[in-house]
């Protein structure tokens, strides 16, 4: 109602007013079932249930791009595949890149990259989000988009809780550093082309997750930084964290894969072992480094 009446969504989007063409429905068939291109933008633990009541309205064939950076907790998926499970006979998407949405709104300068398998249908919806100083570039590695996105998560959180310890300028850069050598080992791993992870799928999407006072994955870190638990943290967000969910699973990979994570096991320690924040920056500087082109 507030969307429709005064062009203002007051909880996410304060001081921004909406494009008069932007309509909003509570029914998700209204929602669909005319659309010629469906994107998801809900959280990916929330993903496989939505796409099962779209599947009820959606047309034959229409593209659907999920929005979401983070894998299915108990699969360990991707969203494109929850889609092609879901909905099979449609063509399956991902948009992913440093993309803070109220800069966006504000009509600031920002990169981003819509993924499709396909080179001709990443064209086409390319041509949909390509917007003025909003920049839309394709890429047909589908899985390293989404793992960019998704891995990221969890080093913004470690970066964060650095922030709120108050390490320094250098070891935030260390962390944001090792953390995108962690994320890449485990995306190629996985499938994952390597130059996806220095692209804006990949690095590009790491910085603005790990500096900015929009992330919500830094910011649940930095509160564990000053010494909230998880719980007080979630209580008093009104928005997800991928990251918390993302870490659990990113550990299963790691062991899936037999990889070396450091980064990500200190986060998962503090999120789920009972480890403080300082714990996990005393294991790290602990660690003997080895080589930089050490693949582990």
């Amino acid at each position: 109602e507030e969307i429709n009446r005064n062009r203002t969504n007051g909880a996410y989007l304060p001081d921004y007013v909406l494009n008069p063409e932007l309509s909003a429905t509570a029914a998700l068939d209204e929602a669909v079932r005319d659309a010629d291109l469906v994107v998801m933008g809900v959280p990916s633990h929330s993903m496989r249930d939505t796409l099962a009541e779209v599947a009820k309205s959606i047309r034959p064939w229409v593209p659907v791009v999920s929005l979401a950076k983070g894998l299915e907790p108990e699969s360990h998926l991707r969203m494109t595949e929850v889609i092609r499970q879901v909905l099979p006979d449609h063509p399956a998407g991902a948009l992913s890149g440093p993309n803070l949405a109220k800069e966006i709104m504000a009509g600031y300068a920002a990169a981003s990259v819509i993924a499709f398998e396909n080179p001709e249908i990443a064209r086409q919806v390319q041509g949909v989000f390509h917007s003025g100083l909003f920049r839309v570039y394709t890429n047909n590695d589908v899985t390293g988009c989404e793992l960019g996105g998704a891995l990221k998560n969890v080093i913004a959180i470690a970066t964060g809780m650095g922030d709120g310890l108050g390490v320094g300028d250098n070891t935030r850069s260390a962390v944001i550093t090792r953390g995108l050598a962690e994320l890449t080992r485990l995306g190629v791993s996985m499938g994952g082309a390597p130059t996806t992870f220095s692209g804006l799928a990949g690095i590009g999407d790491l910085i603005a997750t790990c500096t900015s006072r929009q992330s919500r994955n830094r910011h649940v870190g930095e509160e564990l930084g000053r010494g909230q638990t998880i719980d007080e943290i979630s209580a008093a967000m009104n928005q997800v964290a991928e990251g918390v969910k993302t870490t659990r699973v990113v550990m299963e990979l790691a062991a899936k894969h037999d990889l070396d994570m450091p980064i990500s096991n200190e986060v998962n320690g503090v999120l789920y072992e009972g480890r403080t924040a300082q714990d996990a920056y005393s294991g790290l500087t602990q660690r003997l480094p080895g080589s930089e082109q050490d693949p582990n």
